[in-house]
C-alpha cells in the first residue's frame, strides 16, 4: 500500500482507492502564456514518477491535467501583443507539450481546456448561488467563504487567522469579505467573454479545475496534486466550490515542493525561473528527471550548472552499466532488491533512497561480472533495470556510433589476444582504440567501444 504525505491531514497516510486495483488522479497543469520553466517541469516529473510507479505496481491510472486556457494572465499577455488569446495559448501550450515529450513524460489521459468547460462552469456556480454559496456583485459573481465550515484546510490554518492576514482591501464595494473569491467575472472591455445569467464575462481560475476534474474523474477522485504554491488559495477554492455544490471532492492532496533560486523560491513574477527548454538545449533532459529524483517530493531543489553536470555524470555511468549488461542472459529480477525498492517506494515515494538503491544494485552487477558470476550479474541487472523503468529513468545501452571496419578488426583482435591471455597485446589495441577517439568497455560479450 502507497504512503504519500496529506496536505489536508499534514501528515504521511495510507492512500486507499476508491476502487481496488484503480486510481484517479488530477494534476493541475499550466497556464499557457509563457514559456515553462523547470518548476512546472519538476511538478510534471514529480507525478510522472507516482503515475509510473503505481502503474509499474499494477495499478490502473487514469491521470488527467488540464491546461488553463483562459485567465488574467493570457488576456494581458494577448492584449499586450495585440494578439487574439487563442493564438497565444495554442503557442505556448505546443511549448509545454514539446517540453513534456522532451522530459520523457507521459501525456495525461485527458487534457481538458477551461474554455470547452464554461457552459459547465455556468450552471456549476448557479447551483452554488441556489445554495447560498454565493452572490452577485457589481462586477461578477464571488464565493462567500464565511458559508463553508472547515474554510482553510489546505492551507493548514483556522480561518480567523487566514482573516487576520488577509488585507482588508477589496475589489468592489459590493464584495463582502477580503478572502471571498471570484466564480465568475463581468466583461470589461478587450476581453473574451462567454454568455451567463450574471451578463457576459468568464470563469474564474479556481472553478475551471473543479468543474473539469469532478467531470471527468467524478465524486470522490483518489488524489489531487499540484505545486506547493497551488495549496492555498487555489485547491482550497477548489475544494470549498465543490464542497458547497453538495459533492465530494479529492480524498487525498499531495504537493510538492518548488525550485529555488540560491534559496528563493523559483517563478515567472520574480523574474528568476529558467526556461525547460533553454535547459534541455543545454543538457541531457534524463539528467533533469535523475536530479527531480535524487530529492524528496517535498524538499526544495536547486537546479545549477553544477548540479545538472553531476546529474549527467552519474548517468554515464548508469549508461555504461547498461552497455555492459545488454548481452547477458535474461533472468528473473533480484526479488530482494525488488522489495526493498517497493519498501521506500511506499514510503512516501521516497524516490532519494530508491534511486540510491539503483546505483548500488548497477555496483553489485559489474562486481558479480568482474568475479564472473554472471547468473547472480543478470539477475541484479534486471532488477535495476525494473527499478529505472518504474521511475522512468531511460537507460542507453546502445551508443548509435558506426564502427567502421577498421575498428570492428582492432575489437576482433583484441578479443583475440584477451582469450589467449595476451593481455599485453590487448592493452596495445585498447591504446589504439583510446588514440581513435574511442571509448573501450570490456562486456560479457566481447570488446564494445563508443564515442566519448
Amino acid at each position: 500500500m502507497v504512503r504519500l504525505h496529506d496536505t489536508a491531514e499534514g501528515r504521511v497516510v495510507d492512500i486507499i482507492p476508491r476502487e481496488a486495483g484503480k486510481f484517479s488522479m488530477y494534476v493541475c497543469g499550466v497556464t499557457v502564456y509563457d514559456v515553462p520553466h523547470i518548476g512546472h517541469a519538476r511538478m510534471a516529473l514529480v507525478f510522472d514518477v507516482l503515475r509510473r510507479y503505481l502503474e509499474w505496481s499494477g495499478v490502473e491510472v487514469r491521470f488527467v491535467q488540464n491546461v488553463t486556457d483562459i485567465e488574467d494572465k493570457i488576456i494581458a499577455r494577448s492584449n499586450e501583443r495585440g494578439i487574439p488569446f487563442e493564438e497565444l495559448t495554442a503557442t505556448y501550450e505546443k511549448a509545454w507539450y514539446d517540453a513534456v515529450d522532451r522530459l520523457g513524460i507521459k501525456r495525461p489521459d485527458a487534457d481538458p481546456h477551461a474554455t470547452a468547460y464554461v457552459e459547465q462552469m455556468v450552471d456549476f456556480i448557479a447551483d452554488l448561488i441556489g445554495r447560498g454559496h454565493a452572490y452577485e456583485s457589481s462586477d461578477g459573481v464571488y464565493f462567500s467563504i464565511e458559508t463553508l465550515p472547515g474554510y482553510g484546510l489546505l492551507a493548514r490554518q483556522p480561518l480567523e487567522s487566514l482573516r487576520a492576514g488577509a488585507s482588508e482591501r477589496v475589489e468592489t464595494e459590493d464584495k463582502r469579505a477580503p478572502l471571498d473569491f471570484a466564480l465568475w467575472k463581468k466583461a470589461k472591455p478587450g476581453e473574451p467573454t462567454w454568455p451567463s445569467p450574471w451578463g457576459d464575462g468568464r470563469p474564474g481560475w479556481h472553478i475551471e479545475c473543479t468543474v473539469m476534474s469532478l467531470d471527468l474523474l467524478g465524486d470522490g477522485f483518489d488524489l489531487h496534486g499540484g505545486g506547493q504554491d497551488l495549496a492555498f488559495p487555489h485547491h482550497e477554492n477548489e475544494r470549498a466550490q465543490a464542497l458547497g455544490a453538495g459533492r465530494v471532492f479529492a480524498h487525498h492532496w499531495v504537493h510538492n515542493g518548488w525550485v529555488e533560486v540560491e534559496g528563493t523560491k523559483m517563478s515567472k513574477s520574480l523574474g528568476n525561473f529558467t526556461n525547460i527548454a533553454d535547459l534541455l538545449d543545454r543538457a541531457d533532459a534524463r539528467a533533469y528527471r535523475l536530479l527531480v529524483l535524487q530529492s524528496h517530493y517535498r524538499s526544495p531543489i536547486e537546479v545549477t550548472t553544477d548540479t545538472i553536470a553531476r546529474a549527467e555524470r552519474s548517468l554515464a555511468g548508469l549508461d555504461a552499466f547498461a552497455r555492459r549488461t545488454a548481452e547477458l542472459p535474461d533472468a528473473d529480477a533480484d526479488v530482494t532488491v525488488l522489495e526493498k525498492f517497493t519498501e521506500v517506494m511506499d514510503n512516501d515515494l521516497q524516490t532519494p533512497e530508491a534511486t540510491a538503491l539503483l546505483f548500488d544494485t548497477a555496483t553489485q552487477a559489474n562486481a558479480a561480472l568482474d568475479s564472473g558470476d554472471t547468473a547472480r550479474a543478470a539477475s541484479l541487472a534486471a532488477a535495476a533495470r525494473a527499478i529505472a523503468a518504474a521511475m522512468g529513468l531511460e537507460l542507453r545501452a546502445g551508443g548509435g556510433e558506426e564502427i567502421d571496419e577498421a575498428t570492428e578488426a582492432l575489437m576482433r583482435q583484441r578479443d583475440e589476444a584477451r582469450a589467449a591471455k595476451d593481455f599485453a597485446a590487448a592493452d596495445r589495441i585498447r591504446g589504439e582504440l583510446v588514440a581513435a577517439g574511442w571509448v573501450v568497455e570490456d562486456t560479457p560479450g566481447g570488446t564494445k567501444v563508443r564515442r566519448a
